[in-house]
């Protein structure tokens, strides 16, 4: 009867800590918004190679769209653009620094995609791009048909990677970490041409004239602000929801867009 006693006892406890443990931890996860508040600046990921989005430019500041985006979302969460401390991201990595929590958010031409919403949650769309085809100017590859049998470069963890998989399936893939990687390797003749959207395409252009952009669009892709999963920060993705709406409504998105894609983007 005593042993009976005793062991009831250490369950009772062992039932009251675990559901302590609990109700702190969902208490920590549920206020995300309140840690933000507090903290006094939003953590967000961006990509530094990825102009005109995210990129150190000349002067050695990070700039662009998704830079620019962040800090008016920060002004309207926080009441000021510079409360944001901004952490490099990579296609490859950007989903697993949500998930670990080394950041709030991420702001990182990630596209919008049905297995990606079923591991992280995504603000609605706020820019949409299309894949393309970049290569030299005396290349032989004209159309996507062309590109059977080639090398094709993509960076890893990018969409772009699956797409091509899927509509020529005869080419050889080269994976990439970051964009500089993979332009470089397009430069120095290690494959055939680079594949990623289009906007990231036009911010090496601009700076290298000895390549071009195909004219055919693979796809259509939507970038969404990137979120750990689910209840965990709903209220700061709602905080920032609400923002993204806001931004879009009264003008202030597109005067972004206009900044950064007029010189860059060449209709």
């Amino acid at each position: 009867m005593i042993i009976y006693k005793k062991i009831t006892l250490i369950l009772i406890i062992c039932l009251i800590m675990t559901s302590l443990t609990g109700c702190i931890k969902k208490m920590a996860d549920e206020n995300l918004l309140k840690t933000v508040r507090e903290r006094g600046k939003i953590i967000a990921g961006v990509k530094f190679d990825a102009k005109p989005f995210g990129f150190i430019d000349q002067d050695q500041k990070l700039k662009g769209f998704d830079v620019d985006l962040i800090r008016e979302i920060a002004k309207r969460v926080l009441g000021d653009e510079n409360a944001v401390e901004f952490q490099q991201v990579t296609s490859s990595n950007r989903i697993f620094s949500l998930i670990s929590g080394n950041v709030d958010m991420v702001a990182a031409t990630m596209t919008i995609t049905s297995p990606r919403q079923k591991v992280i949650d995504f603000s609605r769309p706020y820019y949409v791009a299309g894949q393309a085809i970049m290569v030299a100017k005396d290349s032989s590859v004209k159309t996507l048909k062309d590109l059977s049998g080639r090398r094709v470069i993509i960076v890893l963890g990018s969409t772009s990677e699956i797409n091509i998989k899927q509509m020529v399936p005869s080419v050889k893939i080269l994976g990439f970490r970051t964009y500089t990687d993979a332009f470089e390797a397009l430069k120095s003749g290690r494959g055939d041409v680079l594949t990623t959207d289009d906007t990231i395409i036009y911010g090496f252009l601009s700076e290298n004239s000895k390549y071009k952009i195909l004219k055919d669009r693979l796809t259509l892709e939507p970038y969404g602000l990137g979120f750990k999963k689910a209840e965990k920060t709903q209220s700061f993705q709602d905080a920032v929801d609400s923002a993204l709406e806001q931004i879009m409504q009264d003008g202030t998105m597109a005067k972004i867009q206009r900044k950064w894609t007029a010189d860059f983007i060449k209709k």
